[in-house]
């Protein structure tokens, strides 16, 4: 029985190490959110998942091996999520922060291209938003969970949000 009980307290030691680890990476290597993953994003997802599990269970492949390590991971996400809304601190760490693209019609090109987006990436947001011309926006920012948002307009106030799908095109000179 104490075999048992090691094996255990093995495996949850195994998946708060992991857990920790690739919240590191994810957050090292940026985060998506799930509708904006490409086919190499799931793919990497996938393969990820598969190489870390026998660093969670490590020999132990049986049914409860598995569901006690599935428990540890909920558990730790449910942990760092309830920390991350009551510590500022833990939340600054591990939050992406708004980004802005456009101010008063002038495109922030060195933001733009630390974030991959290219100029037919913020063009077809700025079309999504009935905006034809950058001199239109008031201001465009790239919000924590992926959309681009736009304000427009002096005298009609409106604003709306485009749902970024991940592009890898070049930044091209703005229009």
């Amino acid at each position: 029985m104490e075999l048992l009980q090691n094996t255990y307290v093995d495996i949850i030691i195994r998946c708060i190490l992991v857990y920790l680890f690739m919240l590191v990476a994810l957050r090292i290597f940026g985060k998506k959110e799930l509708s904006q993953l490409n086919p190499f994003d799931i793919i990497l997802i996938l393969l990820i998942s598969n190489s870390v599990q026998n660093a969670m269970v490590g020999n132990n492949t049986s049914l409860s091996g598995g569901l006690a390590a599935a428990a540890v991971l909920f558990t730790m996400n449910f942990i760092l999520k309830k920390l991350r809304q009551k510590s500022g601190l833990f939340d600054k760490i591990f939050s992406d922060k708004p980004e802005i693209l456009i101010h008063n019609g002038k495109p922030d090109f060195k933001t733009l291209a630390r974030l991959d987006i290219g100029s037919d990436e913020l063009l077809e947001a700025m079309r999504e938003h009935g905006v034809d011309h950058y001199s239109d926006v008031k201001l465009a920012m790239l919000e924590p969970d992926g959309n681009i948002s736009i304000i427009s307009g002096e005298k009609n106030l409106r604003q709306t949000h485009f749902k970024r799908r991940r592009s890898r095109k070049n930044l091209s000179p703005l229009q």
